[in-house]
């Protein structure tokens, strides 16, 4: 599996509502057309398509060999991507870095909604296993980086492992910061 690092560019692309989305059904689901796309996402299949051109442009979804013209199949380019935030001195790059910030979540919440709601209808085994939980810690900047860089080692040797047998795809969120962040150095 690819991983990309964002560049301005490509931050400025992906921080527009449903390209965001676009991108996340196709990591999610796999390849389909920009038809399927558009019906799914609940718009049409012209702005659609033009979103996904758009996400082509900068590397984040490209064309399979499937389908031809408006049938055209589109896939994921990289199975997740991130950015470091001080790798911008774009304004408009960094307005795109927060707006993905804030969309990831406002995802995170939905998805945790709707676990909620469903969690009863699954298997005693993921209720358990899906969980969720906090911790308080006294850390430099530095350590809170080797922490995360270390966290994120742990979910690519997983992934890398590939999929096992009854397995279903899961999100595992990473976020570190500041417990009061209104409380700045």
């Amino acid at each position: 599996m690819e991983h990309i690092e964002l560049d301005s560019r490509a931050m400025r692309v992906l921080a527009h509502p449903l390209r965001s989305r676009l991108l996340s059904e196709l990591r999610v689901h796999g390849a389909a057309n920009a038809t399927a796309l558009a019906e799914r996402l609940g718009t049409n299949t012209g702005a659609t398509s033009y979103h996904l051109r758009k996400l082509a442009e900068v590397g984040l979804v490209e064309e399979t060999a499937e389908g031809t013209g408006r049938q055209r199949f589109w896939v994921a380019a990289q199975d997740s991507h991130s950015w470091r935030n001080t790798d911008y001195d774009d304004p408009d790059a960094q307005a795109a870095a927060g707006w993905l910030r804030r969309q990831q979540f406002r995802i995170l919440v939905e998805r945790a909604e709707v676990w909620e709601q469903e969690r009863a209808r699954w298997p005693e085994a993921w209720q358990e296993a899906a969980t969720m939980s906090d911790a308080i810690l006294e850390l430099d900047a530095d350590q809170l980086a080797e922490l995360m860089d270390e966290l994120y080692a742990v979910l690519l040797r997983y992934r890398e492992s590939g999929p096992s047998e009854g397995g279903h795809q899961v999100v595992v969120n990473l976020v570190g910061m500041p417990a009061d962040p209104r409380d700045a150095p």
